[in-house]
């Protein structure tokens, strides 16, 4: 056992002051209270004492091996679990771990009913790769456990086998051990929600999606299994059924409506994401957060009116919670007891995320003015901003606003003499230089930034990607798909680059199957997401299967109805007969970016007055 110093334990200073302990002091004038000075005895005889007291010594010499053994002979002389405890804590310390589950195993025999011997046995098992045998202390452990407890202690369960390196074995361990449990109506849920996220944890989401649907089936306004519907998120679609059957159930059910909001938005499905949030800032409309994040969606889908409107409810209920704050902090430091402030728990950093969440929104308010070519507007937005933190985000959306009134040689200069706070700020300030040229159109200069920024900071993924996007505009295709095979290398899933090279070919009518697998490996990796979606319905059409083809590109839409997907599933609706439908689409995308380049070409190609 290797040699292993630690600091002075806390028994040893609960010893101490046992040794010392006294009768206490009377106060002047009290009369003597004759059983103030009755000695109680303590269990700690001398022989027990100088064996605690020689083993904290070896440890603090670093003779880890000598004191477990000293400690655990004192425990079992004992029978005290505060020294089982302490033997198996030095042994782990000493990172030994079979000596440590023999203190354990000690411990167990000496007291069978011990919920923190059980609860050590099952981690130590894990860790030493046994999860088989830690069924029996996992089974012993929900028996033991008090009835009112048990449901809350199944759930929790997992936690012991997070670190398991063969989960499916833990995952089979867990289930057998719950298996009494599995039919009695206060457990049957937790248990299969339990047995669900283990084998979701395994990598069977076949397995897991059935348990979450059974014990959703049992009680569809149970929360634990559509927790565990929600960690198949996004892209699972029979785990998103169970969430929106419970929606459905439990309307109310705002804390589950906003992580559901979360994966549609990581899948970029952003009409779906309002719809949730929508149905949150009606039916909670106090509630400040999810009026910021509807606001940033509207803002993303060009929606400027109903972002600008959003974003103003969101602002005045953040800076009346402000002004709430140091009244309520008051009234929380008058009620405290001396020597108590209010703030000691930490709530003191609320106020700094408040700041920051009106930050947040004066930036998203200022690009909704910019997007209405209210270029006074969105200044007036950016000069409510004080915070260090944001000043390179404010310089960049100035820097935007000069761009967009012609003055782009004012307005790269305004970036570039942005203040660098950190290492990284200098990527950023490239990354928006770079934007504001691709969107002013300027395909060289772009290219040549990034091409800068890629000498400056090799291999960096988001910077290959970004250059590869101009290369692809300036047609040079040979470099592009260098560039993207690069990024992939890099980090194999990056679905970004599967589907832009997909994309890249399809759209060229080249390489059409090898086009649709990349593209179909980019969705395995970002299941639903709509503009891969979008991308897989165009190789089909460019591959003749138009049917398919509108099904995709009108899934794609729905979740979100952006102007090139618009093109697309017009186009592909116009050449199949359904023009009415196609017109009706594109007049939908040309109400919402009339400038959209990928939509003008496709109605001027195809000869179409809207």
């Amino acid at each position: 056992m290797p040699a292993v110093r630690f600091k002075p334990t806390r028994l040893l200073a609960l010893i101490v002051p046992l040794l010392m302990a006294g009768p206490t002091a009377r106060a002047a004038g009290t009369p003597p209270n004759p059983s103030a000075f009755q000695i109680k005895n303590s269990d700690l005889d001398a022989t027990l004492f100088y064996q605690l007291l020689v083993g904290e010594m070896e440890l603090r010499s670093g003779e880890a091996g000598a004191a477990y053994q000293v400690i655990l002979d004192a425990a079992r002389r004992s029978k005290d679990e505060a020294l089982y405890k302490r033997a198996t804590d030095i042994a782990l310390q000493a990172r030994a771990g079979e000596q440590a589950l023999s203190a354990v195993q000690a411990w167990r025999e000496a007291v069978p009913g011990s919920l923190d011997a059980m609860r050590y046995q099952i981690q130590l098992l894990v860790a030493l790769n046994r999860p088989a045998d830690a069924q029996a202390p996992l089974r012993a452990l929900v028996q033991a456990t008090p009835a009112d407890q048990r449901a809350a202690l199944i759930l929790a369960s997992p936690r012991f086998f997070a670190r398991a390196t063969d989960m499916p074995a833990a995952a089979h361990a867990v289930e057998q051990a719950l298996q009494p449990y599995a039919d009695v109506p206060d457990t049957r849920i937790p248990v299969l929600v339990t047995q669900g996220q283990m084998w979701l944890a395994a990598k069977d989401t076949a397995k897991a999606l059935a348990l979450a649907q059974r014990a959703h089936a049992i009680d569809p306004t149970a929360d634990a299994p559509v927790g565990l519907a929600l960690e198949m998120l996004p892209g699972n679609v029979d785990a998103e059924a169970i969430v929106r059957a419970h929606l459905q159930a439990k309307p109310d059910s705002n804390a589950v409506r906003l992580l559901y909001t979360r994966a549609l938005t990581e899948s970029q499905r952003y009409a779906d994401a309002m719809a949730q949030l929508q149905v949150v800032t009606e039916r909670q409309p106090d509630l400040a957060q999810p009026w910021l994040t509807l606001g940033a969606l509207q803002v993303e889908m060009k929606r400027p009116a109903e972002a600008t409107a959003t974003l103003k409810k969101y602002v005045a209920l953040a800076q009346a919670a402000g002004a709430a704050a140091p009244a309520q902090a008051a009234s929380a430091s008058a009620s405290a007891p001396d020597g108590d402030t209010a703030d000691d728990d930490g709530d003191d950093a609320h106020p700094a995320a408040g700041d920051e969440g009106l930050t947040q929104a004066w930036l998203l308010l200022s690009q909704a003015a910019e997007q209405q070519n209210d270029f006074k507007g969105a200044e007036t937005w950016l000069a409510k901003i004080d915070n260090p933190q944001r000043a390179l985000d404010v310089q960049v959306r100035r820097a935007s606003l000069l761009a967009k009134q012609g003055r782009m040689k004012e307005a790269r200069e305004l970036i570039r003499r942005a203040p660098e706070q950190n290492p990284t700020d200098a990527r950023a300030k490239l990354l928006a230089e770079a934007a504001l040229l691709r969107d002013a159109k300027m395909w060289t200069e772009a290219n040549a930034v990034l091409a800068d920024a890629n000498a400056k900071f090799p291999d960096d993924v988001d910077l290959l990607y970004e250059q590869s996007m101009m290369a692809e505009k300036l047609d040079r295709m040979d470099e592009m798909e260098r560039l993207l095979r690069r990024v992939i290398e890099l980090k194999p899933d990056n679905q970004q680059a599967y589907n832009a090279l997909g994309y890249s070919l399809a759209d060229r009518n080249l390489r059409l199957p090898e086009a649709r697998d990349l593209i179909k490996k980019a969705l395995d990796l970002s299941p639903g997401e709509p503009f891969i979606t979008d991308s897989l319905g165009w190789v089909e059409y460019r591959m003749g299967h138009r049917d398919e083809a509108i099904r995709l590109l009108r899934g794609a839409y729905q979740s979100r109805p952006d102007p090139e997907i618009a093109a697309h599933l017009g186009e592909v609706l116009w050449m199949n007969g359904q023009t009415d439908e196609a017109k009706r689409v594109w007049r939908e995308a040309h109400a919402r970016d009339a400038g959209n380049d990928v939509l003008r070409e496709t109605l001027v190609r195809l000869r179409v007055g809207l």
